[in-house]
């Protein structure tokens, strides 16, 4: 295991600058997740600290040792691509050894690596087929027992998972935070997916536009975003925003009039936010609850039956829509007047620069 550093470092393609200043540290045994959308350098971010792409500026140190200067050989790490790139001629013990007997390793020690990867991703019944017998899930667990057995300091995982079906997904998701348990060796793994990133990482790191948004657990990243950006990508369904007609002061924190009329009494603190008034009121659908007794009203414009919950997209007065949430056997049909309540305390609010702002 090993801590990775990045100081400053950018990359630029030809005039395209696509990583700029990026400076963090992932911690010896820690399961780091680069999330964001397509394009956002995340894969960029990845092939660099690996050494598949150099670096135009900055440092790079895995352990004890500076290694933006040696060839990716040379990093003691590992990385498992979003397409297997296995030989399908090769068993699975083939391939798994491949890469070993090409640096003359001792038979013996081969055999007892591939032995004990095979033995932690399951795969000891599958020793001997090809990747042709394999399901996709089984060509993945062999693709990441082949960069176990080279023991590196560090995992890199590039989109793994984005080949595979939905149901194979999840389950192969759970096998990728198995493993990390059984191994508690540092992992770093990209995906635009932002479920994988919720359940799987210790920290992610959200990019956007060639730079990092924020850094967090994964509920510090849910509960307290630090940009719009970072609350509209991360949730599913996405945060609800509405513009705010008015803000103004009660007893120290934020309430705010929505375009409809509708007060909304939050917990943040008056005197953080901008005075100018160019805020957006933000608020997650869970904390929009569907209620008899609730003070906004509109109309069910589409209704989302999930068996444990029902999501209703509201039309209110103004004609924005509020997603929300009712009980999993609602009875609610789309047409229907609708009144929701909304949990001003779970509310954050947005400036002109799309800066967040949340309850203390």
């Amino acid at each position: 295991m090993a801590d990775i550093r990045l100081v400053n470092v950018s990359k630029q393609f030809g005039s395209v600058r696509v990583i700029e200043n990026v400076t963090m540290t992932i911690g010896s045994g820690e399961f780091m997740v680069f999330l964001g959308p397509s394009g956002c350098g995340k894969s960029t971010l990845l092939r660099m600290i690996a050494g598949l792409e150099e670096i135009d500026g900055g440092e790079i140190h895995i352990g004890d040792r500076r290694v933006d200067a040696l060839p990716p050989s040379e990093r003691e790490i590992a990385m498992v691509f979003q397409n297997y790139a296995l030989y399908p001629h090769m068993s699975v013990r083939e391939n798994m050894s491949f890469g070993l007997q090409n640096i003359r390793m001792p038979r013996d020690e081969i055999a007892r690596r591939v032995a004990a990867a095979a033995k932690t991703l399951e795969l000891e019944h599958l020793i001997d087929r090809k990747p042709g017998q394999l399901s996709g899930g089984q060509r993945q667990r062999v693709a990441i027992g082949r960069a176990i057995v080279r023991d590196p300091k560090a995992f890199l995982f590039d989109e793994p998972l984005s080949n595979l079906d939905a149901g194979l997904r999840v389950r192969t998701r759970i096998e990728f935070a198995q493993l990390h348990q059984r191994m508690k060796t540092t992992m770093i793994f990209v995906t635009h997916d932002q479920i994988e990133a919720m359940t799987l990482a210790d920290r992610i790191v959200v990019m956007n536009n060639r730079k990092i948004e924020q850094i967090g657990t994964p509920m510090e990243i849910y509960n307290r975003p630090a940009s719009r950006f970072v609350a509209a990508f991360v949730g599913s369904p996405s945060m609800n925003f509405l513009p705010v007609q008015q803000i103004s002061d009660r007893d120290g924190k934020v309430l705010v009039r929505l375009p409809d009329n509708s007060e909304i009494q939050t917990n943040i603190v008056s005197s953080r936010v901008p005075d100018d008034g160019k805020v957006t009121f933000g608020i997650r659908p869970e904390s929009v609850k569907v209620s008899a007794t609730g003070a906004i009203s509109g109309k069910a414009d589409v209704v989302e039956r999930l068996g444990e919950r029902t999501l209703a997209y509201v039309r209110l007065a103004d004609n924005s829509v509020l997603i929300a949430e009712d009980e999993g056997q609602s009875n609610l049909n789309v047409g229907d007047q609708v009144r929701l309540d909304i949990d001003g305390a779970s509310a954050h609010l947005f400036d002109a620069r799309d800066v967040a702002y949340s309850a203390a």
